[in-house]
């Protein structure tokens, strides 16, 4: 297994190619702001072969770079439906204007062949599997992707503004509500095994047993506690 990942652009926003390994296939998740450079790096580094871009939501830090990649590679992009308006309309996915100059460096709108994603679905993509779950909370189409054990590796998810090391994502713009990021935590990460190393859209990478020990929000619906004040972050 192969996962090139780089934090790319003003927000940080963490971008992954996947694959089974160098030389094959990859599946390209959440190529952000200022993304297409690294990962047209990766592609020649790795000698990669990418088949599709694959969406954890559509805020603008997840999706600024989808149009000059996916018109790249001759691939398609895959976003819950949602979400899909963001990548025409990326001001009102935040709630206010991003600035006029930072505005003026992103490649707004649809790449010629997008794919709705739904909750439950298995994308048989690059020789991988990537089981969709829908994951509300920091906006109405956030979604996961996860993958399962195989041989030494352990499963994976990826978990977008979902879950990070230590926090979650924020709730606060169009489309957040803390009711159902709660539930999107208790359903789609408490269940998985403490093993589960969890890639998020900033940051660095943990497991879903250090943040079912350590992380406030993750703590809080697996006890049924109260609402946590720890700080939140993303977009």
């Amino acid at each position: 297994m192969l996962i090139a990942g780089f934090p790319a652009g003003a927000w940080g926003t963490n971008c992954y190619l996947v694959a089974p390994a160098a030389g094959e296939e990859c599946v390209i998740i959440d190529p952000g702001h200022q993304a297409a450079d690294g990962v047209a790096e990766a592609v020649r580094k790795h000698r990669l072969k990418p088949v599709a871009v694959v969406l954890t939501h559509g805020h603008i830090d997840h999706v600024a770079s989808v149009v000059p990649v996916c018109g790249a590679h001759d691939v398609p992009a895959w976003i819950h439906p949602d979400d899909r308006y963001m990548m025409n309309d990326p001001e009102k996915g935040i709630g206010r204007s991003i600035g006029m100059p930072l505005l003026g460096e992103l490649t707004v709108g649809e790449p010629d062949d997008v794919k709705e994603l739904a909750d439950g679905a298995k994308l048989e993509l690059a020789g991988l599997e990537l089981s969709v779950a829908h994951a509300p909370g920091h906006t109405k189409g956030s979604v996961t992707f996860g993958m399962p054990e195989a041989a030494d590796i352990p499963p994976i998810l990826f978990s977008g503004d979902l879950l990070f090391a230590g926090s979650i994502g924020r709730t606060d713009l169009p489309g957040g509500d803390m009711a159902e990021m709660l539930d999107s935590l208790a359903r789609v990460c408490l269940p998985l095994d403490d093993s589960t190393v969890v890639l998020s859209g900033h940051g660095p990478q943990t497991t879903i047993g250090q943040e079912r020990s350590t992380n406030p929000y993750l703590r809080q619906v697996a006890t049924g506690q109260g609402a946590s004040q720890a700080p939140r972050r993303g977009m």
